[in-house]
């Protein structure tokens, strides 16, 4: 499977563990909890396989990257926690770090 997908659905399957540990109440309710773990387990899983192809530094400052943009937009939507100017302005200084990553760095495999 391309590197990239599975870049992807790592990213995916981390916020969802990630908005299921919310859920989970502290791992006291039995079905969040089991998919914050089947979350986690499959993001770890396929960001192992990124790692075949993508140098690792590049690979988690995407992953973590992402997932940090993507969780705020669930947070956002699902529990209605809202993000100040100083968080949108931190938010997008990582979201321009991913794109000069992807689009400048001879590091990143592409």
């Amino acid at each position: 499977m391309n590197a990239w997908l599975l870049l992807a659905l790592a990213i995916v399957a981390e916020v969802i563990g990630t908005s299921a540990l919310k859920a989970s109440e502290g791992f006291t309710r039995l079905a969040p909890s089991g998919l914050v773990v089947v979350g986690y387990a499959v993001s770890f899983y396929c960001l192992s396989l990124v790692l075949r192809t993508i140098p690792v530094g590049v690979a988690y400052a995407i992953w973590s990257g992402l997932g940090i943009l993507l969780i705020t937009v669930v947070a956002w939507v699902v529990y209605d926690q809202t993000v100040d100017l100083a968080g949108v302005l931190g938010m997008s200084l990582i979201l321009a770090g991913v794109l000069v990553l992807n689009l400048f760095s001879k590091t990143s495999a592409h």
